[in-house]
């Protein structure tokens, strides 16, 4: 029986390549690499464009509230539209489980109304991730393209023609938020990188927030079948929602060149290139990435719910013990903005004169740090009163790469806030 399944399959890989071609969308083959692969066994054509009813719905700021159908097909519905070949624009292309104003680039945009390509943006999520990579191996020149979390099934491990690929647009930049495996936890991105800069918030592959139960994710505010989409591919869906943010929230997503996660959350990476670490998601395409060659993957946390932005800093804090003790000790920052709430920087052997070193994750931008609060308390019940404080506190702000340092004055007992100041020689 083994042998006539192998039989099948070798000659249903031997069948004469198909081909079928569309006015003004070219030519498609269900040849190698796109048909009959280990990636891909099955050889299947696209559908036709009258069967998919791909739609242009055009939001500027002139009708922000309510879409403009366009078409090529149609010239006169752009000419008639707020259609402005002088901004940038912005095509968004949906993934496999959605629908809505996702669509891809036409060439009748530079033919008929002098469209420079180098100012179209295109950002694909999942399967559309890839469509945007097809639309730029076939419109070369397209200024960028983001993709957020390409979709891993059918395009792991495929040739560049068939996958997003750094080779489909001046810039391409990628959010992957689910590149754990398939089975079992049903990871639905790509882990590999293939853009110049590639953000692997959280590590890439699952994320804090989705791990809630079938009740609590289902039952939704904004209706059942967002709950069930968020159920089934909570992970997958956040690529999406941590761009939607970035547009607001612009250095609140700087990611941090580093080899693996793994050193990321054990605090072996935290300096920026020359150029500065770039921001993940919509600004990305202000980060100098030199002559196009692919950079280090790039690294940082996110928060479980909105708001998911989170500002990174690594603090040092060397301290003062008149006594040492097993205890714990945490930190909060003042700052022109906001404070930040308290965050543990050790648990430990407290000893006079050790520096602890720990990289937090602030929830808000606090602006420029005024001062330090620092607090501290004992593991065991302690008899003899001792007092700890910290000596000196230096903390390094990622975004910008500026270093805040604070000087203490003495130790302070147990549960008692102590007030460290900058330095005056700072």
């Amino acid at each position: 029986m083994l042998w006539l399944i192998i039989v099948a399959f070798t000659l249903g890989n031997t069948v004469k390549a198909a081909e079928v071609c569309f006015d003004k969308l070219g030519c498609f083959t269900d040849d190698v690499p796109w048909g009959g692969t280990k990636q891909r066994p099955i050889k299947k054509l696209p559908w036709f464009p009258e069967n998919i009813n791909t739609r242009f719905l055009l939001w500027t700021r002139q009708n922000p509230a309510a879409f403009q159908e366009i078409t090529a097909i149609n010239p006169s519905t752009i000419k008639s539209s707020n259609f402005d070949p002088t901004h940038k624009t912005r095509f968004i292309i949906h993934g496999y489980i959605d629908k809505g104003e996702e669509s891809w680039l036409s060439d009748m945009c530079k033919k008929d109304f002098n469209y420079t390509r180098s100012e179209v943006h295109i950002i694909g999520h999942s399967l559309g991730g890839h469509a945007a990579g097809e639309t730029g191996r076939r419109i070369p020149g397209i200024g960028r393209i983001t993709g957020l979390d390409p979709a891993k099934p059918f395009f792991k491990n495929t040739p560049i023609e068939v996958r997003l690929d750094i080779s489909d647009a001046v810039f391409v930049d990628v959010i992957h938020s689910n590149g754990a495996p398939l089975i079992p936890y049903l990871g639905f991105g790509l882990f590999e990188p293939v853009g110049h800069l590639d953000f692997y918030p959280n590590g890439g592959e699952l994320m804090p927030g989705c791990d809630k139960n079938i009740i609590s994710t289902i039952i939704d505010v904004n209706g059942i079948w967002e709950g069930t989409r968020n159920f089934a591919a909570c992970n997958h869906l956040r690529s999406y929602k941590y761009y939607t943010e970035s547009i607001t929230t612009r250095n609140g997503f700087v990611g941090i060149p580093c080899t693996n996660y793994d050193d990321f959350t054990a605090g072996s990476c935290s300096s920026c290139p020359t150029e500065g670490c770039p921001t993940m998601g919509h600004f990305a395409d202000t980060y100098f990435f030199g002559n196009g060659t692919t950079e280090p993957k790039f690294f940082l946390n996110t928060g479980a719910a909105p708001s998911f932005a989170r500002w990174r800093y690594k603090v040092s804090v060397q301290i003062t013990c008149t006594r040492e003790i097993r205890g714990f000790f945490k930190i909060a920052l003042y700052g022109s903005k906001v404070n930040s709430r308290q965050y543990q920087i050790a648990k430990a052997l407290l000893q006079s004169g050790k520096t602890f070193t720990a990289d937090i994750d602030l929830e808000n931008d606090i602006g420029e740090i005024i001062k330090v609060k620092f607090l501290w308390n004992n593991l065991f019940p302690n008899l003899f009163g001792p007092k700890i404080g910290a000596e000196t506190v230096t903390i390094l702000r990622i975004y910008d790469q500026q270093t805040f340092k604070f000087c203490g004055t003495g130790g302070v007992g147990e549960d008692v806030l102590q007030t460290v100041l900058p330095c005056s020689n700072a």
